[in-house]
């Protein structure tokens, strides 16, 4: 190789090396930039705190300090020793916080736990139709109990799940936890009714065992 072309190939080699240094350098904020701009679950307002929900609150040795507080139409839980505190839009964790904040001018590392019952509407093929606010830890077959259970003509196994009127496309099975279901504070529980057939199985069966024997008398 002569003396011009061992130049050539080092400075090939040179601006390549540039040019992926370069490409490096400038992809790198388009990657920051695309996960800075993903949204959180809080401002997606995904299980945060709304109007019309409870809040129980425990403050271990505190019996005082401890109880279910319901959240008024501003959005405001009256907690002990706190008054109206502006909670709508908070996730447990921060109404948590919060909390212990300010009960740790009064106590001595508090220990509180939050937990949130969200408000749902339970409709549909159910005894005792209405709005209940459901333990979390509670399943989908505890929720439709608080509503006296599903009627003789609900269909118990197919429970659809409405949000602002629209019916979401999830499987919610009868032994799944609220709190490992989509199900949010506002949301609607359905349980559709069976259809005619299905629910008078037995006259038609009846009917068609008559009919059967009336040909068979006319026949012989």
């Amino acid at each position: 190789m002569s003396a011009s072309d061992g130049f050539k190939a080092s400075t090939a080699r040179r601006l390549a090396v540039a040019t992926l240094l370069l490409m490096s350098t400038t992809a790198a904020p388009a990657l920051t930039q695309e996960v800075t701009d993903q949204p959180s679950d809080t401002a997606a307002g995904l299980g945060t705190v709304q109007p019309g929900d409870v809040i129980r609150v425990k403050v271990w040795r505190e019996p005082d300090l401890s109880g279910d507080v319901a959240v008024d139409a501003t959005g405001n839980a009256t907690l002990p020793r706190m008054g109206a505190t502006p909670v709508r839009g908070l996730t447990a964790d921060s109404v948590r916080r919060l909390i212990v904040t300010t009960y740790a001018r009064y106590l001595r590392d508090p220990a509180v736990d939050v937990m949130v019952l969200p408000r749902v509407t339970i409709t549909g093929a159910v005894r005792n139709p209405g709005v209940q606010n459901l333990d979390p830890t509670m399943t989908i077959s505890d929720a439709l109990a608080l509503a006296g259970g599903a009627a003789t003509d609900g269909k118990r196994d197919q429970v659809e799940l409405r949000r602002g009127g629209e019916r979401l496309a999830v499987d919610l099975r009868m032994n799944t936890r609220v709190a490992d279901s989509p199900v949010r504070s506002g949301d609607e529980l359905l349980v559709p009714e069976r259809g005619w057939l299905s629910r008078n199985v037995g006259l038609v069966l009846g009917v068609a065992s008559l009919a059967i024997s009336l040909v068979y008398l006319v026949r012989n």
